[in-house]
C-alpha cells in the first residue's frame, strides 16, 4: 500500500513541476513590459567585481574584524591535569583575572 502511496505522490509532483514548466515560457520574457527602461548591460569585470569580489571582501572584512576584537581566551586543559581555578580553589586562593 505504502509503494502504491509513493507512485501517486512521485506522479503528482511529476505533473505539478511539468506542468509549471511548461506554463512559464521563456519567449515571453523577451516582451517588453509598460514602463520598462533597460539600462546599459554589465561587462564582465563589474559582474564578476559585483558578484564575487565585492561579497568576498565583506566576508574577509567582517571575518577579520571578528577575529580582531575577539577577547576570549584560549584555554587548553590536558586530560588528568586539574584546571588553574580548580587548584585555586582547592588550596584557598580566589582565581586570578
Amino acid at each position: 500500500m505504502d509503494k502504491k502511496n509513493a507512485l501517486r505522490a512521485g506522479a503528482l509532483a511529476a505533473g505539478t513541476t511539468l506542468m509549471m514548466l511548461l506554463m512559464s515560457s521563456p519567449a515571453l520574457a523577451l516582451t517588453r513590459d509598460d514602463g520598462d527602461d533597460p539600462g546599459p548591460g554589465l561587462s564582465v569585470i563589474q559582474t564578476l567585481g559585483l558578484y564575487v569580489l565585492i561579497p568576498l571582501a565583506l566576508f574577509v572584512v567582517i571575518a577579520g574584524l571578528v577575529m580582531a576584537l575577539d577577547r576570549s581566551k584560549i584555554r587548553v586543559i590536558k586530560p588528568g591535569a586539574t584546571s588553574s581555578s580548580d587548584a585555586g580553589a582547592k588550596s584557598g586562593a580566589g582565581a586570578k583575572a
